[in-house]
């Protein structure tokens, strides 16, 4: 189960929600490395220029993947919504990169 989008956010508050209860840190970590089809794909995409298809729908897919498993941490930990929303990449070694989502898991109810 994921969380509703409109739950996880780059803010340290949710209009219109009360923070009741702070669970933590939570995070979604993947790793990805290119194929070597791709990365001939994209060689031969910078000779045109413009936008890199293939690896910008890598970087999509595996933000998406790390947004997930953030998401389903913060479930398994009872929260109901993230504050604090990030991401972070690093290239562990050439041609395979880590992307970390990460935030603090917490617990919102509605304001009365």
């Amino acid at each position: 189960m994921a969380l509703h989008p409109a739950f996880v956010t780059t803010a340290l508050e949710l209009p219109g929600y009360r923070i009741v209860r702070s669970l933590g840190l939570v995070r979604g970590i993947v790793v990805r490395s290119r194929s070597v089809f791709g990365t001939i794909g994209a060689s031969l995409q910078t000779l045109v220029g413009g936008d890199i298809t293939l690896f910008t729908n890598l970087c999509e897919r595996t933000r998406q993947d790390a947004l997930l498993r953030m998401e389903e941490h913060a479930v398994a930990m009872g929260a109901n919504a993230v504050v604090a929303f990030r991401y972070d990449a690093n290239e562990v070694m050439q041609g395979v990169t880590e992307v970390l989502a990460y935030g603090t898991a917490v617990v919102v109810e509605p304001i009365s």
